[in-house]
């Protein structure tokens, strides 16, 4: 498996700010990638950087192995991106609109391919309306429409599903995933970290123009995150000593506990059954990739 997108100590200043400071990472093709992090961690300039709208300070960016600055033309035909910005020509059908990118990478009669676009966005009986008579949701969808209508191999997802309807959200999901599955590298940022937990196979989290994570999403969830037990106890009972020091209480005879994995569950309830304790209610909460992102950064502001 290749490297689709390689970035090597990529820096880049606005006046006496540095949005990227040495940011490392190889990307492989056919991954579905993560890159989340904070508002002004430096995810959206990363992407400038690899779309060309940025030049980077220092460090190399290349997709496919073509240099992004030394061979533009070339790496950005390469890539599809979804700008997290809504920015459409008014004056144009959503059809024409689709044209006209395609004609940007020197694409005609491509018709066939528009209209399976269009039908996997549902947007098919939006084809020719106007740009400006179109919901902020399916403005956004014309803009994933935009960024797939070269048939890129890499496609980078800038908050796609941002103010978007959940119907919308499962549709766009569907057909990105189809995407991935028939070899195209995805990399996506996402205020969702359920969507990020669900699709991505690895992820990369950014603060302060740095990255302070990149594992597989499945290493991550299991070093930074837990189970979490909740448990009522009859009778406002006190928690034994044992396993007291898991738990935080929450109310009169409710604990939470963090627990590393499920053998540690089975021996929270014995402990439990040798000391006499009854449990009212319980619920069993597994790790989730919220509590990791929290935990993360706040590691980074304390390090």
């Amino acid at each position: 498996m290749g490297v689709a997108v390689s970035i090597q100590q990529l820096e880049k200043k606005f006046g006496g700010l540095k949005a990227l400071a040495g940011v490392s990472l190889d990307i492989l093709e056919g991954e579905f990638f993560g890159l989340l992090g904070p508002n002004g961690a430096g995810k959206t300039t990363l992407i400038s950087c690899l779309a060309g709208l940025a030049r980077p300070d220092a460090g190399a960016l290349t997709v496919l192995g073509r240099d992004v600055v030394a061979d533009y033309r070339e790496a950005r035909r390469l890539l599809g991106v979804v700008p997290q910005e809504l920015v459409f020509d008014p004056f144009f059908t959503v059809r024409e609109t689709l044209r006209i990118q395609s004609g940007y990478f020197d694409l005609r009669d491509n018709d066939d391919w528009i209209d399976e676009i269009l039908a996997n966005l549902d947007l098919a009986d939006k084809a020719d309306t106007n740009m400006r008579r179109l919901s902020g949701g399916m403005k956004r969808r014309v803009l994933v429409a935009q960024a797939l209508v070269h048939k890129p191999p890499v496609i980078v997802l800038d908050e796609p599903t941002a103010g978007v309807d959940v119907e919308l959200r499962q549709g766009l999901w569907q057909f990105i995933r189809r995407l991935n599955s028939e070899g195209h590298t995805i990399i996506l940022t996402t205020h969702y970290l359920e969507e990020a937990e669900a699709l991505c196979g690895r992820i990369a989290m950014l603060q302060q123009g740095r990255i302070v994570a990149l594992d597989s999403t499945a290493n991550l969830l299991r070093e930074f995150s837990g189970h979490t037990l909740s448990l009522r106890l009859a009778g406002d009972s006190a928690l034994p000593a044992a396993i007291a020091a898991l738990a935080s209480r929450q109310q009169a005879g409710a604990w939470q506990l963090r627990l590393p994995d499920f053998a540690a569950v089975e021996r929270v309830l014995a402990a439990l059954r040798e000391n006499g304790l009854s449990i009212e209610d319980m619920r069993l909460t597994p790790p989730d990739l919220e509590e990791v992102f929290i935990r993360i950064m706040q590691k980074g502001r304390s390090a």
